[in-house]
């Protein structure tokens, strides 16, 4: 193994590395970019990297990582989150690219215009065990927490994903992807992936349908798309015409097989699925169009012990225990069960919130939708936890989709209340903070 290991894999100065509004931006741009910013950073300091242009962002993970600093990448950016963070890091400062940031940490503005291009070309490289960022949770199930990354550990895993995805470097391919990069998912499948597969990404970040549609149509093909199943179903709802595409890549939740289909034949390209966490990073692939099985990465090993299922072995540098439930077929293939957080026992009868919410989404008229438990059972003088859900389902009123669930489901998981709302409190990648759900439900 070696001590060092390249920024990025483009071996060419020209290669583009990132697109803005079409236009490439070269490698030997970036190395400039990212050493001049280098420069600016306070020496020392932790740097949480708010940038919203992925460009940008990139950038400031490169400097950072060439200056022998930490990205501080939280999920959110509230008040609470910046004060944990300061708690944590007193030196920590935050780099932007708006000019209206309100974050309660001294600022480090992105620079305007471009550095210099540097005289002699000449890919930096960084030593393995160099700590590079601390990822954190999404808070989906309570507050958020750092996980301390290296760049050899980070570096090997996106090597092995896009291997597996089939983004190898035969084919020089166009990234386009709807999570932001302040996430392991959009970290590793939305910057990293590219740098080290000597792709381009794309640096904008569309929001709505129509716009992802029109920004993959002004990249260069082949192209890929990087998304989660929330932003795919609504992709979809759209009903829009869809760019050809080689090959789309998902993750922060299993997609069904039903979405799965109808996002292939939609784009008529294959769709591959990523498991993983931010603790392990990514471990696992499958097409879930093609099979149920998830295929482990080279040399991640899952172990059983005490009821958990642990991964560790390749680029996992410290043993995790996995939240959800694991069967093993042999030492490479699996098959994935519930969250473990998620099953549900109410008089003697079991379920999970994964397969409620199936149920739910799939009654005609709602749009988006979950179960929630409550804290604890306790909470209930009988003993026995009530569910809740919340709803956006215009049209419909709760006696309708109560109807409509007593065919799906036991009656006994029928919610109570059942809360119609105008959007759901998902965050960047789709998830729901488990805090703001709850605070959500208090309200009503």
């Amino acid at each position: 193994m070696s001590e060092t290991l390249p920024l990025l894999a483009h071996t060419a100065p020209d290669s583009p590395v990132a697109y803005r509004a079409g236009v490439p931006i070269p490698a030997r741009q970036f190395i400039a970019d990212a050493q001049s910013l280098a420069a600016r950073l306070p020496p020392g300091a932790p740097v949480l990297n708010v940038c919203a242009d992925r460009y940008r962002f990139a950038v400031g993970l490169g400097a950072a990582i060439l200056a022998g600093q930490r990205s501080l990448l939280p999920p959110t950016h509230t008040p609470e989150i910046i004060r944990h963070l300061r708690a944590g890091d007193p030196a920590a400062v935050c780099l932007t690219d708006q000019s209206d940031c309100r974050i309660e940490l001294p600022l480090v503005s992105f620079p305007a215009g471009h550095a210099s291009r540097p005289r002699d070309w000449q890919v930096p490289l960084i030593p393995e065990q160099r700590c590079v960022a601390d990822v954190y949770t999404s808070g989906s199930t309570g507050l958020p927490l750092p996980h301390r990354k290296r760049f050899g550990a980070l570096v090997r895993s996106v090597r092995i994903g896009a291997h597996r995805l089939g983004i190898d470097g035969s084919r020089r391919r166009a990234v386009l992807a709807t999570v932001p990069p302040q996430h392991m998912y959009g970290l590793e499948s939305s910057v990293l992936l590219s740098l080290h597969s000597g792709d381009a990404f794309c640096a904008e970040r569309p929001f709505y349908p129509a716009d992802i549609c029109a920004t993959l149509v002004a990249l260069p093909a082949p192209r890929v798309l990087i998304s989660t199943p929330v932003h795919l179903r609504a992709l979809l709802a759209a009903n829009l015409p869809l760019p050809a595409v080689d090959r789309i890549v998902s993750a922060t939740a299993p997609l069904s097989l039903a979405l799965a289909q109808e996002v292939e034949q939609g784009f008529g390209a294959p769709l591959y699925e990523i498991y993983g966490s931010t603790e392990s990073g990514q471990i696992a692939s499958r097409r879930p169009t093609q099979s149920r099985v998830w295929e482990l990465y080279t040399d991640v090993v899952l172990t059983t012990r005490a009821d958990r299922v642990w991964a560790g072995g390749g680029h996992i540098e410290t043993e995790v225990a996995l939240g959800d439930t694991i069967e093993a077929i042999d030492a490479q293939h699996f098959l994935l069960g519930d969250r473990l957080q998620d099953v549900v026992n109410i008089a003697g009868k079991r379920n999970s919130i994964a397969y409620l919410n199936h149920q739910l989404l799939a009654i005609p008229g709602v749009l988006d939708g979950t179960f929630l438990q409550p804290p604890e059972a306790s909470d209930s003088l009988t003993g026995v936890a009530r569910l809740s859900a919340v709803i956006v389902a215009p049209g419909l009123d709760a006696a309708a989709v109560l109807a409509a669930l007593r065919e799906r489901i036991d009656p006994v998981f029928l919610p109570r209340p059942l809360l119609l709302v105008p959007s759901l409190p998902r965050n960047s990648t789709g998830k729901l903070p488990a805090q703001t759900l709850r605070a959500l439900v208090e309200a009503h």
